[in-house]
């Protein structure tokens, strides 16, 4: 019994160590309930990193009450200054616009979609910021959005 539990425990170890090589930074920030003020800005820091090198990515964790087919962000990229690098407005697609089907993946009522930004991250860059731009005081159905920044696979 203890050769199979330390096998298991083994290839659980190696499971874990093996996943997430590419990943430079990975945070999401989860709202207490499922709806995304206008006026809340969501910060990742990124000053802890040694390099931002790579591809930056954009997800939004959402229900099926998510009233629209895609959501605006606006996405700022400061220095530690807090002199704005980037400001920019990214349309992401939540439902697709012929099927009503949701994008990404998930289970239930909840689904996870990224979309990859098209403008690297500068290397002065030490805070990512978010803002929902849809025009609604409430944005109902998010329940989390999230900054992903990866090895590129060109480097």
């Amino acid at each position: 019994m203890t050769k199979l539990y330390q096998a298991a425990l083994f290839g659980i170890v190696l499971l874990l160590f093996s996943c997430g090589k590419d990943r430079i930074f990975e945070e999401y920030h989860s709202f207490e309930t499922t709806t995304w003020e206008e006026s809340d800005s969501v910060k990742f820091d990124l000053s802890s990193l040694d390099s931002r090198k790579g591809q930056a990515i954009i997800g939004v964790r959402y229900t099926e009450d998510y009233p629209f087919s895609n959501c605006y962000l606006k996405v700022i990229y400061r220095d530690s200054s807090k002199v704005i690098l980037v400001d920019s407005l990214w349309n992401i697609p939540i439902f697709n616009r012929q099927t009503g089907k949701p994008t990404g993946d998930g289970f239930g009522n909840t689904f996870t979609t990224y979309d990859t930004l098209t403008f690297p991250v500068p290397a002065s860059t030490r805070e990512v910021i978010f803002l929902q731009y849809m025009r609604q005081p409430q944005l109902e159905g998010i329940k989390a959005v999230g900054f992903k920044l990866v090895k590129s696979q060109l480097n």
